[in-house]
């Protein structure tokens, strides 16, 4: 009987030993990562857009002076008001002509004499700073307010010079700002020198609408190259953390990816242009979920 007992007990040893090597023979399926899929193409019209900020300004402004020393008598602007040139804007008595001109109508009052003077704008444009008002005395010369010239007026971009060419090959660019109002504007000037550190030029875009306040920052955009080629969404290229080599994970079949280096192109913000790489229009790359994943790894295509 115990030899009967010690039997069954080896059997069921031996059995169970047997199962644990078959689980140890067959490792777990490695997990597949869910991706979506897309096909390069080669008729997307790829486009180098440039964008630039462009910043609007009054290039010249004019000081109105006073003519004469003595008391400011009259006032006809505010600030911020429109002003057409020659119109007149103060008027001043000198301290010897108002102390004169008492005296002499006191004794005949048909001499009507007060040594008056009138300052007139020097230009056509918006008050942008004064600084007196009636009853101040000021000296000959001295600043009474600013006048910005309406013909002036402008957007002034820093165009990167290897671009100066191609700014002025167009003539014209459409101006968007902040309201997504777009203005067009018309090459007037290009400033005749160069920033030292950043290599830009200054560039003047005069438009017809001239009702838009100082300082407004808008931008501008244009291609500097145009091209056809074998691109793919920008999502399906993937780089190093330094950006020194790039690739995309191109299906083999249905469950695998591999890693396929590539040369890029142009870039825009939808399609990179692939310049060399082991690519076709009829390929399949990843999209989505292609971060992070080894060359041969195992995936599972996700339905649309």
């Amino acid at each position: 009987m115990k030899k009967i007992i010690t039997l069954i007990i080896l059997s069921v040893i031996v059995f169970s030993c047997t199962k644990t090597s078959e689980a140890t023979a067959k490792p777990d399926a490695p997990p597949k990562t869910l991706v979506t899929v897309a096909f390069p193409s080669d008729t997307v019209q790829l486009n180098n857009i440039i964008t630039l900020n462009a910043t609007s300004t009054y290039l010249l402004k004019s000081d109105v002076k006073a003519n004469s020393t003595g008391y400011i008598t009259k006032m006809t602007i505010k600030l911020a008001d429109h002003v057409g040139k020659g119109s007149v804007l103060f008027g001043l008595q000198t301290k010897e002509a108002r102390a004169l001109g008492n005296t002499i109508n006191q004794l005949d009052k048909s001499f009507r004499f007060n040594g008056a003077t009138t300052v007139t704008s020097p230009a056509t444009g918006f008050v942008a700073m004064l600084n007196h008002q009636i009853g101040d005395y000021v000296q000959d010369g001295e600043v009474l307010a600013t006048i910005t010239d309406a013909s002036s007026f402008g957007f002034v971009v820093d165009v990167p010079y290897e671009y100066l060419q191609t700014i002025k090959n167009k003539g014209s660019l459409p101006i968007t700002l902040p309201d997504n109002t777009i203005l067009q504007g018309k090459i007037a000037k290009v400033m005749p020198a160069v920033d030292a550190v950043s290599q830009t030029v200054k560039v003047l875009l005069q438009v017809s609408n001239n009702n838009i306040p100082e300082n407004l920052i808008g931008t501008i955009s244009f291609s500097k190259t145009s091209a056809y080629g074998l691109s793919v969404p920008k999502m399906a290229v993937v780089s190093d953390e330094i950006q020194s080599s790039f690739w995309v994970m191109k299906l083999i079949n249905d469950t695998t990816a591999i890693k396929t280096a590539i040369k890029k192109g142009i870039e825009t913000d939808q399609y990179i242009q692939i310049k060399s790489g082991d690519l076709t229009t009829k390929d399949r790359v990843i999209i989505s979920g292609n971060f992070g994943l080894n060359d041969t790894a195992t995936v599972k295509i996700q339905k649309p």
